[in-house]
This record gives structure tokens, C-alpha cells and sequence, in this order.
């Protein structure tokens, strides 16, 4: 088998979205889309995993408007750069849903 027939599958699709997160906020919102597409977000956590991890998912999900379990932190999750994967969600969609909601 060669690489050219080698396809992997997933039966979900969704969109990726880039946080930078600031904890500690006074308050839950989405702050700005910076230049590279990533989306700053203030969060009223501490800067410890999982809760601010918790919070980013509870908040995200509120703004897209989806039930939580279609949102998971794949990447960063112990940093402030993280990666958010949104199933069943198309990044247009995403896109819009985030734009309306900037503070």
C-alpha cells in the first residue's frame, strides 16, 4: 500500500477554533479576533487547567449556542494558546456566532 491510498476518516465533522485565553477577568467574554485568527477570550477562572478549561468550554458552547459535549480543548489545555475543536459546527457558522458576540 502506498501513501496515496492511505485515507483516514472521521464520521464528525466541525471546525478548530484558536483561543488565547486571559484569566482572572471580572467578567466571561470575547474580547477581539487578533490577526491571525485567533479569538483573545476573558474568563472569570483561575489559571489552573481544569477549571479554566471547564469555563472556556461552558462559555464557547453558550456563544454557539450547542450543547457542551460538542466542544472539547485539544491542544494547549495547560497554557493560554489553546486549540477548540467544535463538532458539528462549520467554521462560517462558528465565525458568525463569535463576531456577534465581541465585547
Amino acid at each position: 500500500m502506498t501513501t496515496q491510498d492511505f485515507h483516514l476518516h472521521d464520521g464528525r465533522k466541525g471546525s478548530a477554533l484558536g483561543i488565547r485565553v486571559i484569566p482572572r477577568a471580572t467578567r466571561n467574554e470575547i474580547v477581539e479576533i487578533l490577526h491571525d485568527g485567533t479569538i483573545r477570550v476573558r474568563l472569570k477562572a483561575a489559571p489552573r487547567e481544569k477549571e479554566i478549561n471547564q469555563t472556556l468550554a461552558d462559555f464557547l458552547a453558550s456563544v454557539l449556542d450547542i450543547p457542551r459535549e460538542r466542544i472539547e480543548v485539544v491542544g494547549g489545555s495547560g497554557g493560554r494558546d489553546k486549540l477548540v475543536s467544535v463538532l458539528d459546527m462549520d467554521a462560517s457558522e462558528a465565525q458568525q456566532k463569535i463576531i456577534q458576540n465581541l465585547a
